[in-house]
């Protein structure tokens, strides 16, 4: 019996239309064999950019469709989704100068030498595309991270199809965005099986454990990241599995910044942990504060900040119940205090707020360590300390993030007068993460070569970046031709370099 798939309002908590049905696993089957079917085409490097483009122009003349109906699927706004269509189209089109410049491809070539010792056989290597990908869309990012996303753009530029398993929470968004891309591989001359799009559950499981599947890109919870992770390892030809899964992102403000600008690095941060409704992946949620006076303004204005903040919905009801039996928990702790109490923000809401707690008590560990959870929605831990060994004792608890964040007075921050203090706590934080912010916030992750949007497990489950120009790595593969014959390599490794490609060529960079 066919399982239909709703699109939901979580404003209201009603059902709006009926959008699809759950995909049977023949289903799932005949969606992957149709884009490894599809594979071949995407080839041809010129023909991926002009697919990213069109999809990114396909995308923009559905833009009130899609916002419509992401809006009323999961309330974000129509100023946040704005912002986020063009981060979506602003990165397609960005994978497509990238392909162009094929600079990706890593190519190397070394001649043969028989004068050295071993003697070397003609070398030549580039990277190779893996085949279909599947990807998990995410919750809080129904087109940046979902069907239209980093990892479906990625994956296309990288010369891979893509089959994408729909979040539950904005089927209708996502079947307008797979219908825009759809539209724009048959308007390149490129089968529409290069993306498409399947519903349910039981499809995910079915998506990873596909023979044919060689590849996945997830974001989302630990719970169902791991699991997904641990099937697709459990195959029996194991595939890479690139996932998102949950981040604390700590903050760690020092005594010099909370004298110097206390009342400023209250407003932020309360601004950053009640952005979106505090469904960012990257909302800090952890964050080590001094005690004493300084401290006390910098909480005083944290709370005022907070305590303006209106009620908000959360993506949906289960996230909503989640948040408030999880804050309820926090509260109730010994030692745990909440100035602006979050929860129960009325029907279909909830209310930020944030608590703090002695940081030694976090440093000991038992009870308190559920203060060292993701709390997903507009809630976060102060951790008072009163010296840097109680600094360093929740650090040293603390597992992998994608972000960690230091506050740092002027002196601190530019090394004046000999002090190193800062260096040395933006040390300690490198190992914590992938990404290290000074006197910002982490909340909002650019579109840019140099971006890194990853950090060591649970943050994601492998090196890679979903976010950036590099994210295209995650679906390629090294592979070098030895001794082969000119007439018989690709193009891309031929001597004279009949494409004009970015590589190096006998051990120099070639201009």
């Amino acid at each position: 019996m066919a399982v239909p798939v709703w699109s939901v309002d979580p404003r209201t908590g009603k059902q709006r239309e009926q959008v699809a049905v759950e995909a049977t696993a023949e289903e799932v089957d005949a969606a992957v064999r149709a884009a490894a079917a599809a594979f071949p085409a995407l080839a041809d490097r010129e023909v991926r950019a002009r697919l990213l483009r069109t999809a990114a122009d396909f995308l923009e003349e559905a833009g009130p469709r899609i916002l419509e109906a992401a809006d009323a699927e999961t309330a974000l706004g129509p100023a946040r989704l704005t912002g986020e269509l063009g981060r979506t189209t602003y990165q397609l089109r960005a994978f497509a100068e990238i392909v162009e410049e094929g600079a990706f491809l890593d190519v190397i070539i070394d001649h043969a030498d028989a004068t050295l010792a071993p003697p070397r056989p003609d070398l030549r290597r580039y990277k190779i595309p893996l085949g279909v990908v599947a990807v998990y869309s995410a919750s809080n990012f129904p087109l940046a991270f979902s069907v239209p996303g980093g990892d479906t753009a990625s994956a296309l530029a990288a010369g891979c199809p893509v089959v994408v398993k729909a979040h539950p929470d904005h089927p209708a968004t996502s079947e307008l965005c797979a219908d825009a891309l759809r539209r724009a591989a048959v308007e390149v001359g490129l089968p529409a099986d290069v993306v498409s799009v399947v519903h349910g559950f039981q499809a995910g499981i079915d998506l990873i454990k596909h023979p044919l599947v060689s590849a996945a890109g997830f974001t989302g919870s630990v719970r169902g990241g791991r699991a997904l992770f641990d099937a697709a390892a459990a195959r029996p030809v194991p595939i890479p599995f690139h996932g998102e899964l949950g981040s604390l992102n700590p903050v760690v403000i020092t005594q010099a910044a909370a004298e110097e600008r206390a009342e400023q690095i209250g407003a932020g941060l309360a601004g950053s942990v009640t952005l979106g409704v505090g469904q960012f992946c990257v909302k800090p949620g952890l964050v080590l504060a001094p005690a004493g006076e300084a401290g006390d303004r910098l909480l005083k204005s944290l709370a005022a900040a907070v305590g303006d903040v209106a009620p908000g919905t959360l993506l949906d009801a289960r996230m909503r119940d989640n948040f408030i039996a999880g804050v309820r928990e926090l509260t109730t702790l010994p030692e745990v205090e909440a100035p602006v109490e979050p929860g129960d923000g009325g029907e279909h809401l909830v209310r930020a707020g944030f608590v703090s707690v002695p940081a030694a008590r976090l440093a000991e560990g038992g009870e308190h360590d559920a203060l060292l959870e993701e709390h997903f929605g507009p809630v976060t831990v102060v951790a008072r300390y009163g010296t840097a060994e109680e600094v360093e004792g929740v650090l040293g608890r603390l597992p992998g993030n994608l972000t960690a964040t230091a506050h740092l007075s002027e002196a601190e921050a530019s090394g004046g007068d000999g002090d190193a203090s800062g260096a040395e706590l933006l040390r300690r934080l490198t190992p914590l993460a992938g990404r290290v912010v000074v006197n910002g916030w982490p909340t909002g992750v650019a579109v840019a070569p140099a971006m890194h949007h990853g950090g060591p497990y649970p943050a994601t489950t492998s090196t890679s970046t979903s976010v950036g120009g590099t994210a295209i790595e995650r679906w390629l593969r090294p592979v070098v031709y030895q001794d082969a014959p000119e007439g018989l390599l690709p193009a891309e490794l031929r001597d004279g370099n009949p494409l004009g490609l970015p590589r190096r060529f006998n051990g120099r960079r070639e201009a």
